[in-house]
């Protein structure tokens, strides 16, 4: 009774229990919001401030960010002093932003918090408003606290693009709408690492007929995305792009579907696309473990796989299309609502991982899990940048037979 009294007062009172269990020891976590946010606009011409000590920006451009040395962004620290922490001066904030914005003429500025303003309760939207109104630069704050993965920063990122940039003036009649284009929607390196997989996923669909319009946000600038309502429906490819597209879906009617098209999986995209089917893996994963049971496969092993949902799930799908199968995904990151598979599940916590993987047989995640998997299970590298950084870029990039169709 005194354990089941507390827990209704911490609801009352709005305290969130936090599960001690999700701590790491062995493994890394995956890459903060913050990192998330650079990673999703460092090619759209725009200023992206972290306001931070400094922490932030050299874990960023040393670890998360792989076209920090071939190519030029806009990626500032503010170097936040203690004392200006202490006593709440934005002011030398804002002017070093404005000097900074005269001199270099953004596209946009987007503010990216860290820790240590959360904590003092920075006012983020404040702070975006005067420089809008002071430079006449768009301008918007993105509410990270580096509390979050990746996932969270660069999803609500590219929706404050889509907010701020596409707009619906070039297509004011159903016919400006180009028959079989697609957006793709949450590319980006944490995710997809060098620019060959999106090449893949495009030149995928483009054999299958379907041209895409804009890729949100690798290898388009800002003005491309800005005509992305001029696209047939959208394609979520990862669950960085799913606020993007519902947002659109709520302003612009305009429809999604989720999945990435790699190997086999594409001729499945392609249909959905014709059909503005939401969610085609679920539904071909469903039939396939009706079909597959234990026992009646090619193979009585299962796969474990760990990763981002969308794109995890996708490469599920090929794994069982072409070996017959049974896979399971594990996932680490924190938005996957809708997103799974039913015999897939959200694993939190380093320990919680050891223990859905201690009785599996075969295993493909990022190298650096390999220390908490069990030592008899086959173990195939799957890197992801936003785990494990750049440690394993050259693998990343061979990696690539289940990208082409």
């Amino acid at each position: 009774r005194k354990r089941s009294g507390g827990s209704g007062c911490a609801k009352r009172m709005g305290v969130r229990k936090l599960h001690m269990r999700q701590t790491y020891k062995i493994i890394p976590i995956y890459t903060a919001d913050v990192s998330g946010v650079c990673s999703a606009l460092y090619e759209l011409g725009g200023m992206t401030v972290m306001h931070d000590p400094s922490g932030c920006n050299s874990t960023y451009n040393t670890h998360d960010e792989i076209r920090w040395y071939d190519q030029d962004s806009l990626i500032y620290i503010s170097g936040l002093t203690e004392i200006d922490a202490i006593m709440g001066n934005d002011e030398k904030f804002l002017n070093d932003i404005m000097d900074a914005a005269r001199e270099l003429k953004p596209r946009f500025i987007a503010l990216a918090g860290s820790p240590i303003p959360y904590m003092n309760g920075t006012d983020f939207p404040a702070l975006a408003e005067v420089l809008e109104q002071e430079l006449g630069i768009p301008s918007f704050s993105v509410p990270t606290n580096g509390m979050h993965d990746y996932v969270y920063g660069a999803g609500i990122a590219l929706e404050q693009i889509a907010r701020r940039f596409v707009s619906a003036k070039a297509v004011c009649e159903e016919k400006n709408i180009l028959p079989h284009t697609v957006n793709l929607l949450g590319v980006t390196p944490l995710d997809f690492g060098a620019y060959s997989r999106a090449g893949y996923m495009k030149k995928n669909l483009e054999k299958c007929g379907w041209k895409v319009l804009s890729t949100w946000a690798m290898g388009d600038d800002l003005e491309v995305l800005g005509h992305a309502l001029e696209a047939e429906v959208n394609l979520v490819v990862s669950s960085v792009g799913l606020r993007t597209a519902k947002y659109l879906e709520k302003e612009y009617k305009m429809p999604y579907v989720v999945g990435t098209p790699v190997g086999t999986f594409t001729e499945e995209i392609v249909q959905a696309l014709e059909k503005k089917e939401r969610y085609p893996y679920k539904r071909l994963r469903e039939e396939n473990s009706d079909k597959e049971q234990p026992g009646s496969g090619k193979n009585d092993k299962e796969v474990m796989l760990i990763g981002e949902p969308v794109t995890t799930e996708s490469l599920a799908l090929a794994i069982e299309q072409k070996y017959g199968i049974l896979v399971h995904v594990l996932c680490p990151l924190q938005e996957t609502e809708g997103l799974l598979f039913r015999t897939s599940r959200q694993v939190l916590g380093e320990e919680d991982m050891e223990e859905a993987l201690k009785d599996a047989d075969i295993i493909a995640a990022d190298p650096l899990y390999r220390p908490i998997c069990p030592k008899k299970c086959e173990f195939y590298e799957l890197p992801h940048l936003a785990f494990s950084g750049r440690i394993y870029k050259k693998k990343l990039e061979k990696i690539e037979d289940f990208w082409k169709y």
